[in-house]
């Protein structure tokens, strides 16, 4: 199976592979934004230690040796300022893009730069033909990426896939993407 590059520059970020190297930057990163994420990512309630960065970069490595995740530091001028992941969840041919940007980067069309990038690398993968983009309907911001880069809405789910955080309604609201034919 083919992966994706380790690195993706586009014109103000780079996108590249995370490794156990990263864990203090993303320790950092992760703590710093706890606040603005945990309305929304359920895996931020709890305190994020360390060794939380640290287990989650190893399965980070072992996601991208199993082709079932391809997971990125999302870098601004060489600072890790939020993370990006293509992740095969939705089914043979299709990747779904999740993000998550620092507080202090939200509005500053990142994240969709980031996606945008990440689009182009699932459809240079042979066996992709869409990419997803879920979100609950209550994060506005984050829909706000996939309907910039041209997704069509194409679901939405009630009740969700994944356990309620604070700040959401219970409803998946599901945008997709398909392979540009020719």
């Amino acid at each position: 199976m083919t992966a994706p590059p380790e690195q993706i520059p586009t014109p103000r970020l780079l996108l590249r592979r995370l490794h156990q190297s990263d864990v203090d930057e993303v320790h950092q990163a992760v703590t710093a934004a706890l606040p603005h994420l945990r309305p929304w990512m359920p895996w931020a309630e709890a305190e994020y230690t360390r060794e939380t960065a640290t287990t989650w970069l190893t399965f980070v490595h072992q996601s991208w040796q199993s082709h079932t995740a391809y997971s990125y530091a999302i870098t601004h001028k060489n600072h890790l300022i939020g993370a990006t992941a293509l992740e095969r969840r939705i089914g043979p041919g299709g990747l779904e893009i999740g993000y998550w940007l620092h507080p202090d980067q939200v509005g500053t069309g990142y994240a969709t730069e980031a996606a945008a990038a990440l689009v182009q690398a699932a459809f240079s993968l042979p066996d992709i033909e869409f990419v997803q983009i879920w979100h609950d309907l209550a994060n506005v911001r984050s829909g706000a990426v996939p309907k910039r880069l041209g997704f069509a809405e194409v679901a939405r789910h009630e009740p969700p896939r994944e356990p309620l955080s604070p700040g959401e309604v219970g409803v998946d609201v599901v945008w997709q993407l398909d392979r540009p034919v020719g």
